[in-house]
């Protein structure tokens, strides 16, 4: 029997990117990569396991923009595309370094991608949602959602709270079948009151950074963090491992940064001359990551040596091996003074393992498998198994909190992105009102109605103010933001003036094509009594 258990948490999110008026588009490449690097080979590892009678555990939370962009046809054969221009690459790698120390490494990186292109088009028939529905079916893998843009919750009116998680919740059913049991709350942002939201839509459970936790009222000092903390309408707050985390995330003392693994900034695209690279990044000539990289992190200098892989493979090993071993002496001493098993909480980004840690798809097959096979004093747990464990947990209210730098609210709201706030605001109040407005339209009104609606969702994803907080992309970002504000208050005017431009609002629809079933009176202020009464407990 165990003493404790590990629930590990993969939160797969890109914001919606799908640009067919280009025939390639710089950051369309973000989807690319993180399928190739990311997504596939950790979901390639998780069915093998399960072929291989490993008992494991784990919860993978996938936005529904990318659910959208799985299934999207323009995005399925780009990425193809995109695949059969690395297997040249591939080809003509092998042929440049026959003579080169990195012959075996050009090799490697040839024989993967020939791999992942035939598990994508063969296994997954195009399509990644097909393998996460089988994944589902094995009861190792608990699927869950967030919001439908991932937009920061705690910054938006009720109603817009409301359209965010009613509109992610019907697209992951329509994409998977089922409503999922849990919601990633977007960037673990939340605001005492949300859980009032998650209880009208049957939400059982979300998640929260630690201190979101450990300052809930009253504090749990049994548990700690180290159970959850039910919320007074009995919705169910998972907080964070701080140990765990910092073992996996820190860029200092966490393994990706171990000087044996693969160095993510030297790669081929920036490093061979143009006129052979050319043909595999952007048709401008803006060099690009091409995946193809050989060397290893080396050390704090410019100076980088080839890349190993068997050494890599042996030092995620060893990571496995210390990871599993701390959880051990975790929860052995947890054990000690909890009145139940303890439980420890480990989410990360999903696009972590593979594309920013090459080796971490490695690391979570060998941690899976020495959890499995070597030990028997941790099991991995989903949300769902452990609750039916322990239906009866700590009552509390959990405290204000994001897993963004300082813990709050300061990454979404400084003085690179304030400006976007009160654009976003108008906006929502302006959706309420045609929501209100036009309670049963019919024909093309409704279809601009509901295009309205999807061009706020997409303007409120929390991806843009991320960008400009940290400086990465943010023309882009700035572009997207006002592209998406600036088409929703032309439909505003042209509904409310009675002027709707046929031709154009067809080729908005052709870009800004996500949640095709989404439903515009989710923004009415005159819903049913009892939804009243929730929505007006967030304020």
């Amino acid at each position: 029997m165990p003493q404790g258990y590990l629930m590990l948490v993969l939160h797969n999110h890109l914001p919606y990117v799908r640009h067919p008026e280009h025939e390639e588009f710089l950051e369309e490449r973000w989807f690319f990569e993180a399928v190739l690097e990311s997504y596939l080979p950790v979901l390639y590892i998780l069915e093998k396991l399960h072929e291989d009678g490993v008992d494991y555990s784990i919860t993978l939370s996938f936005s529904p923009t990318l659910l959208s962009m799985f299934d999207d046809e323009l995005l399925q054969k780009r990425f193809v595309r995109h695949l059969e221009k690395l297997m040249e690459l591939g080809e003509k790698e092998v042929e440049r370094t026959i003579n080169l120390p990195e012959q075996p490494l050009a090799r490697m990186y040839r024989d993967k991608i020939r791999k992942i292109h035939d598990y994508y088009t063969e296994r997954c028939r195009g399509n990644i949602i097909n393998l996460l529905k089988d994944l589902n079916s094995t009861g190792r893998v608990e699927l869950i959602t967030c919001p439908a843009t991932h937009g920061f919750l705690p910054f938006m009116r009720e109603e817009a709270v409301d359209a965010q998680i009613d509109t992610g919740l019907k697209t992951f059913e329509r994409f998977l079948g089922f409503k999922p049991a849990g919601m990633w709350l977007p960037e673990c942002g939340y605001l005492p009151g949300l859980e009032k939201i998650l209880k009208k839509h049957d939400i059982r459970y979300f998640f929260l950074d630690t201190h979101g936790i450990i300052h809930a009222d009253p504090p749990n000092f049994m548990g700690g963090a180290y159970s959850p903390v039910q919320c007074p309408n009995g919705v169910i707050a998972f907080g964070r491992d701080p140990e765990s985390s910092k073992q996996v995330w820190s860029k200092d003392e966490g393994y990706p940064g171990d000087y044996d693994y693969r160095e993510y900034y030297r790669d081929i695209g920036f490093d061979l001359p143009m006129n052979y690279i050319k043909p595999y990044i952007h048709p401008d000539g803006i060099r690009l990551n091409t995946g193809f990289k050989y060397h290893r992190i080396t050390g704090k200098t410019e100076h980088k040596e080839l890349y190993n892989p068997d050494a890599a493979k042996e030092k995620a090993a060893i990571h496995a091996g210390n990871f599993m071993f701390n959880r051990q002496k975790q929860i052995e001493y947890l054990c000690s003074i909890m009145d139940r098993k303890p439980l420890v909480v480990a989410p990360y980004d999903g696009e972590l393992f593979g594309h920013w840690w090459y080796e971490g798809p490695i690391w979570l097959d060998m941690l899976l498998r020495k959890i499995h096979f070597d030990q028997d004093e941790v099991k991995t747990i989903t949300p769902t198994g452990y609750l039916s464990m322990y239906s009866k947990n700590h009552i509390a209210q959990p405290s204000m909190s994001s897993w963004g730098d300082k813990g709050y609210f300061e990454v979404w709201l400084n003085g690179s992105n304030d400006w976007i706030y009160r654009h976003l605001h108008k906006a929502a109040d302006f959706m309420v009102e045609l929501a209100d407005t036009h309670k049963n339209a019919e024909g093309f009104l409704r279809t601009a109605l509901q295009q309205a609606a999807r061009e706020l969702l997409l303007a409120q994803a929390s991806d843009w103010a991320f960008m400009m907080t940290a400086g990465s992309m943010v023309e882009y970002a700035r572009k997207r933001t006002i592209d998406h504000l600036g088409r929703f208050f032309k439909l505003y005017r042209d509904i409310k003036d009675k002027t709707l431009d046929k031709v154009w609002l067809n080729v908005v629809m052709s870009k800004d094509n996500v949640f095709p079933d989404i439903d515009y009176r989710i923004y009415s202020s005159h819903g049913s009594e009892a939804a009243q009464k929730v929505l007006s407990a967030w304020s």
